[in-house]
């Protein structure tokens, strides 16, 4: 199995910063893309930013110019850079990657458990 695990949530005033980190674990062969996903109360969840292993990266038209994904192949771990956060920024952040663990032929998508960011004054 392969899992992930997020941190770097909170509280935090708007025009603040947050990173948010995502490891992933287990019998990890390789990582396609990973990213970030957001889900606010009453809306459908919602990619935030993906990054392939090469470097290459896409944002969500919202939060271009204000957030930064980047990874770290050798840990298998991606973070999220947020500056600027508005109020709507405030969502459950889920970590997302596309991988491929032992035994298998194919890579599946796995999920984090989830952080909190709320940006409120």
């Amino acid at each position: 199995q392969v899992q992930l695990v997020e941190s770097g949530g909170g509280l935090v005033q708007p025009g603040g910063s947050l990173r948010l980190s995502c490891a992933a674990s287990g019998s990890i062969v390789s990582i396609n893309a990973m990213g970030w996903y957001r889900q606010a109360p009453g809306k459908e969840r919602e990619l935030v930013a993906v990054i392939q292993s090469a470097g290459s990266t896409n944002y969500a038209d919202s939060v271009k110019g204000r957030f930064t994904i980047s990874r770290d192949n050798a840990k298998n771990t991606v973070y999220l850079q947020m500056n600027g956060l508005k109020p709507e920024d405030t969502a459950v952040y889920y970590c997302n990657a596309n991988a491929r663990r032992a035994g298998t032929y194919r890579a599946y998508d796995y999920w984090g458990q989830g952080t909190q960011v709320t940006v409120s004054s």
